[in-house]
């Protein structure tokens, strides 16, 4: 293993000489001294501004504060779900009409990934919540949140799974065929199982932009962690800390998610694709 990891690495990077491992060290600690003097000032002005009393930290001693961080994060999580599984159900409607027969498809289905894959996200929050009810359709809060994001996110699921289904090597569609299986059901059976093997890591860090995406609930007054972190700002004019402990959280819930992503890509690479 360790042999085929360091030709990985030896194939995708210059093993650096001496003099390069000597300029690299200087420049990593330049980079860290000039980064704690940065630190070092940002806190200098919060401190001199009291940001730093105790009055704009000891509330997070309550466990009510917590409780109520804890609702607006379970709402995060519930709005991040949805807009996942709405996300890859759209990617594959989209990822299909791409890759069948019929040239209408594959250009209405090229439209609309690069229409999702071109439109901020915002943009298309700001319609289902303003636009949409003007139409008749009122949305529950949550969905007002997760469809925009969802439909933000489809595009680029569209291409990860068409990027899967063309890894899996053209010899198994054509005998899956030889064999007398039709085409959906070769690709349901033995493309796309093998595909979701190069793609499920690719996926699952795709949710960090996700859940990222599910900060603008706000706009929507969804009771998420942005919500609730802004009712704690109004109620105790604490802007530094709320600001600093609901990013430590979201910095926590993103690296969860890429522990996960690297320890699902580590299990793909040595599953194989028959299991």
């Amino acid at each position: 293993m360790s042999v085929h990891q360091q030709s990985v690495r030896d194939a995708l990077y210059e093993t650096p000489g001496s003099g390069a491992r000597k300029a690299i060290a200087i420049v990593t600690g330049l980079s860290i001294i000039a980064l704690a003097g940065v630190l070092l000032y940002i806190g200098k002005v919060f401190y001199d501004n009291g940001q730093f009393d105790a009055k704009y930290w000891s509330f997070f001693t309550k466990y009510t504060t917590w409780r109520f961080l804890g609702q607006g994060l379970i709402g995060t999580l519930e709005a991040a779900a949805l807009s996942g599984i709405t996300a890859f159900i759209i990617g594959f409607v989209l990822m299909s009409a791409r890759i069948c027969h019929y040239k209408v498809m594959q250009m209405v289905s090229v439209a609309i990934i690069e229409f999702t894959r071109g439109v901020p996200t915002l943009l298309l929050i700001y319609f289902f919540f303003l636009i949409v009810p003007q139409l008749g359709i009122n949305l529950p809060s949550i969905w007002r949140i997760a469809l925009p994001v969802a439909i933000s996110a489809g595009g680029v699921v569209a291409e990860v799974l068409r990027s899967g289904v063309n890894a899996v090597p053209k010899g198994q569609r054509e005998a899956a065929l030889s064999i007398g299986m039709g085409e959906v059901k070769t690709f349901v059976k033995i493309i796309f199982p093998q595909a979701m093997q190069y793609i499920i890591p690719a996926l699952i860090a795709e949710m960090v932009i996700v859940v990222k995406d599910t900060t603008f609930a706000y706009v929507v007054n969804f009771p998420d962690l942005m919500q609730d972190a802004k009712v704690l700002l109004s109620n105790y004019d604490a802007l530094l800390s709320v600001y600093l402990v609901v990013a430590v959280i979201y910095i926590l819930i993103n690296y969860l998610i890429n522990k996960v992503s690297v320890v699902v890509a580590r299990r793909m690479q040595t599953t194989p694709a028959t299991r």
